[in-house]
């Protein structure tokens, strides 16, 4: 077969990629291959595919979806819209409240066919105007609920919401803070936030966190997240040199000084300064010191080991509500408490955890108040019980009975009782900066003052006195060390004082110590003293035109020097213009 065999086929021109070349150039002579047609069809987007597209549209007009939708009848449409803008309200409802949207069975037969179905349905038996256009009232194919419609709208809601934040900054500065987390198919992702102030706040401007969007990372390394956090700024149009503040968790890979990612955005964007969540930072530290001294790690090990012996059975959670309900009554004979309102709660122990502040301080406090009644349970249950509940039980209380268990317990329990106050201010949103920054001065101080001489024979009076009134044998400090469940090999020619005194006590003070210093530094303290003097509380009290002054040194990529000299000025007759106004209004 030769060239003029075939009427000639051309789809697309010469610039276009398209199907092959076996109609144009020396016709077709491979006419008993059937894989040439496909060859020269190709894919569904080459051109031969759209020619024949546009060729079908325009012989039959009527399939296409927009000559569709354009010929239906005003009615059809407002109907179409109602439907879209209940569908949409549903979304909006459930995507506030955090709710999932599916059902595991949604068919027409099911009791329960998932939150979105089940509230158009309610809203349709409930309100006449939204039955007329849902559900069995509206067209087969344009009920809006398949779930395809439903991850588009919420991508509509989400691109929204994305754009109002956007115009909510207003080409501002603002902060980020990023953490990593994994989905439900265990891949890593990087949640961003913006932080900054809203201009547009009523009645008065305010700050604000919002959240920018989810990005997926192979790597944890923090070149990886670096460019991570900068495609999602630049996907919205936001440089990376408008960022004045970054704030991540205690990781190496976030706070590295060298290589890490505080330190790579602060070399694009040196007036990002690095501010993490003090309550969070202040959680890390006691972490950090239960993971890092092996002491403390082997009491929180035990500690955990009790929480299980005792609670996994309700059955022993009321033997000790019982044994607790026993020894208050005794104690109220002896005189040993006072009864009122309010007091003498029942308690619970309660399984710490490291995201949890405050917790470990918690269930520690209760350890110690029901030391009594953990004791006669112990004994009960290793007594009374068979196999392996009551092996567990009778490990346990020999652990449980040591003077090393009480001496550790008291000591995290003064530890986290000095910080507990701390912590608690921090949570506070409303805790002012100043005030903060003292109280990590007092805390410190606090600290200091446990681990002096005085302060190390009180603590030890107070462990003493608890071992003599439950019966637990108290150790010669001048004797030779013996550890419980574990190898003496370890702690050869060990002397009781040098293990409890210096490896424990002054071990773990010294590193909270060392911690507090670490994350809380210098420059991230001068710079919240600094910000304080914006605060507007008690008329202006805190307002400090020279501490001003040193935080626009901060930021110099912000002030010229002309600025620079012409701040304190402005500094002064602002905070004039101030008192005038406020003294007007109380006229």
């Amino acid at each position: 077969m030769k060239k003029g065999d075939f009427p000639q086929h051309e789809c697309g021109d010469s610039t276009n990629n398209h199907g092959g070349d076996a109609f144009v150039n020396g016709g077709f002579r491979n006419w008993n291959i059937k894989s040439r047609f496909s060859k020269h069809a190709g894919a569904v987007n080459s051109a031969h595919c759209e020619a024949e597209e546009k060729y079908n549209l325009f012989m039959q007009p009527k399939t296409s979806i927009r000559e569709s939708f354009a010929s239906n009848s005003a009615e059809f449409k407002d109907q179409y819209l109602a439907r879209l803008t209940w569908s949409l309200k549903c979304i909006r409802y459930l995507l506030r409240q955090e709710l999932a949207f599916r059902g595991h069975v949604e068919s027409k037969d099911s009791n329960n066919k998932g939150k979105f179905r089940e509230l158009v349905q309610w809203l349709a038996g409930n309100f006449e105007e939204v039955n007329k256009v849902v559900l069995g009232n509206a067209p087969t194919g344009c009920q809006m609920i398949d779930h395809k419609i439903q991850k588009q709208l919420i991508g509509s809601c989400a691109h929204k919401t994305t754009k109002l934040v956007i115009e909510e900054l207003h080409d501002e500065c603002f902060a980020i803070l990023a953490d990593g987390s994994s989905d439900a198919y265990q891949q890593e992702q990087l949640a961003l936030c913006l932080r900054f102030v809203n201009t547009t706040g009523q009645p008065v401007e305010q700050p604000v966190e919002r959240f920018l969007g989810l990005v997926h990372v192979e790597y944890t390394t923090s070149l990886t997240l670096k460019e991570a956090i900068k495609s999602l700024l630049i996907k919205y149009q936001l440089p990376l040199s408008k960022v004045h503040g970054q704030g991540y968790d205690g990781a190496s890979n976030m706070k590295g000084h060298i290589n890490g990612l505080k330190k790579l955005i602060v070399d694009e964007s040196p007036s990002a300064y690095y501010v993490h969540c003090f309550a969070h930072q202040l959680q890390l530290t006691l972490v950090a010191v239960a993971k890092e001294n092996i002491d403390c790690a082997w009491f929180f090990g035990q500690l955990a080991y009790l929480l299980n012996v005792l609670g996994m059975s309700c059955k022993k959670i009321c033997m000790l509500r019982i044994a607790q309900a026993e020894y208050m009554i005794e104690a109220l004979k002896l005189g040993e408490i006072e009864s009122g309102q309010g007091l003498n709660q029942e308690m619970g122990l309660a399984r710490p955890g490291d995201t949890r502040w405050g917790s470990h301080y918690k269930t520690i406090m209760h350890v110690m108040l029901l030391y009594p009644s953990i004791k006669k349970v112990l004994f009960k249950v290793g007594k009374e019980c068979n196999g392996a509940e009551a092996i567990g039980a009778q490990t346990m209380l020999q652990v449980f009975q040591s003077f090393e268990f009480v001496f550790l317990l008291h000591m995290m329990n003064e530890i986290f009782g000095y910080t507990s106050d701390f912590c608690n201010a921090l949570l506070r949103r409303e805790q002012d900066i100043v005030n903060a920054m003292d109280l990590l001065e007092f805390t410190k101080a606090e600290l200091d003052v446990l681990r002096e001489d005085c302060g190390c024979k009180e603590f030890l009076g107070k462990v003493t006195s608890f071992c003599v009134k439950h019966k637990v044998k108290v150790v010669d400090m001048d004797g030779k060390y013996k550890p419980i469940q574990r190898s003496r090999k370890f702690f050869k020619d060990a002397v009781n004082y040098h293990r409890f005194h210096a490896d424990m006590f002054l071990g773990v003070i010294d590193r909270q110590l060392q911690e507090l210093n670490n994350r809380f530094d210098e420059v991230n303290t001068e710079l919240l003293r600094c910000m304080a003097s914006f605060s507007p509380a008690k008329s202006f009290s805190a307002f400090n035109v020279d501490n001003l002054v040193k935080l626009a040194k901060f930021y110099p990529s912000d002030f010229d020097v002309e600025e620079m000299n012409q701040l304190p000025f402005q500094l002064n007759r602002y905070i004039l213009v101030m008192w005038v106004r406020m003294r007007i209004s109380q006229i």
